[in-house]
């Protein structure tokens, strides 16, 4: 386990959300945003069981753009669970930026959709129905995959094993994450 005293910021983080990635997680952490210091680093700390994707890139991005034009270093600390969304979240962080608690467990899984297609009316209207779902489905994949590569960027797990194991909800414990690169460390 990491000595306490090497990671001094992560034991007060700036920004602290608990819960499902949502629209309240998404102003609860552009509140926690503007009241971080004006220089520094910003430390993030999250636990959730997962949530909104698209609501999680959003906050990811916010990340990206911090570090991008204001030169501000982000650091990410997972705490008991980082599930899902959570995990997309943390891809937006440098692989040296990331941090979990011991008995953290990041869980990966594939989008998830459920819906029903009802065919009625004009032949053409139908095609074009199915067409847009399918087009839905796979843009859903491109985008899901874009994150997947993030998340393993700079790591020991390939691609294609994250997409093998996915679908199963592949959970990673906090010491197996650090050891294959996803995170610098275990606090």
């Amino acid at each position: 386990m990491a000595d306490p005293n090497r990671y001094p910021l992560l034991a007060s983080p700036h920004i602290r959300l608990m819960g499902d990635v949502d629209y309240d997680m998404y102003r609860q952490f552009q509140q926690g945003l503007a009241s971080a210091p004006a220089e520094g680093p910003i430390v993030v700390s999250i636990t959730t069981l997962g949530g909104n994707p698209e609501v999680a890139r959003a906050m990811g991005e916010d990340i990206r753009l911090l570090g991008a034009y204001q030169d501000r270093n982000a650091i990410f600390l997972g705490k008991v669970a980082v599930y899902s969304a959570g995990a997309t979240f943390m891809s937006y962080f440098r692989r040296e930026n990331r941090f979990l608690t011991r008995g953290t467990r990041i869980m990966i899984h594939e989008r998830l959709l459920t819906r029903t297609i009802n065919l009625e009316g004009p032949l053409r209207t139908c095609v074009a129905n199915l067409k847009a779902v399918l087009n839905e489905v796979e843009h859903s994949i491109a985008i899901e995959e874009e994150g997947f590569r993030l998340l393993v960027e700079q790591s020991e797990i390939d691609f294609d094993e994250l997409r093998r194991r996915a679908p199963e909800n592949w959970y990673i414990e906090a010491e197996e994450a650090r050891d294959r690169g996803l995170v610098l460390d275990v606090i």
